[in-house]
């Protein structure tokens, strides 16, 4: 399971806190809930695109020693199965739906010089499928105005929050993605698996 490490600072600062544990450390597993901290588990890592950052970042994991299940610390610049931070997926995203900027121009405007076309065509897809859910759940946070669209009207509740904000909000209360969650996902982010029904007993 992943739960966000709140980082506010650049990434330098990030990877400058993950030389301690007990920072962040969760005061009780968010999958059993049994109020003991969680065990150091080491790391695993993961490639990151940022303004400054194009390589291999570090998260730390940690153990549950009542379920045996680890938690990992994504930190809250970087969105769930995506290696584009929170920043960049933003810049693309309101040059293209909200200036109606080309693809290319939009890639340029989010520092993407090389971005396949079919990269930005699904990112342009995840979120307008996301924006009327989106729209509802950042209701909470700020006052929704008149728009003549639901993606108009995610991005300008997005703008009003911050896209950090309302991508930390939206996953750590509601387990929501700013993108919507890929489809081999269940809603909560973990891998669905459908158990086959059991045989009726014989005759």
């Amino acid at each position: 399971m992943q739960i966000l490490h709140p980082c506010s600072d650049s990434i330098q600062q990030y990877c400058e806190q993950l030389a301690d544990p007990d920072r962040y450390r969760p005061a009780a597993c968010p999958l059993c809930q049994v109020p003991e901290p969680l065990a150091s588990h080491g790391f695993y890592q993961r490639t990151v695109v940022d303004e400054t950052v194009d390589g291999l970042l570090r998260v730390r994991r940690y153990l549950c020693r009542c379920c045996w299940r680890t938690v990992s610390l994504l930190p809250e610049f970087l969105l769930p199965y995506l290696r584009f931070s929170v920043s960049v997926v933003a810049r693309f995203l309101k040059a293209r739906l909200g200036e109606g900027q080309t693809l290319k121009a939009a890639a340029k405007a989010a520092g993407l010089l090389h971005m396949p076309y079919q990269r930005g065509q699904h990112w342009v897809r995840r979120f307008r499928k996301q924006a009327p859910g989106l729209s509802a759940a950042l209701a909470a946070l700020t006052s929704s105005g008149a728009a003549s669209d639901w993606v108009t009207k995610a991005l300008g509740m997005l703008e009003a929050v911050g896209w950090r904000a309302a991508h930390r909000f939206l996953f750590s209360q509601l387990r929501g993605h700013l993108l919507g969650w890929p489809r081999f996902l269940a809603p909560d982010g973990l891998g669905g698996k459908l158990s086959a029904a059991p045989l009726p007993p014989g005759p």
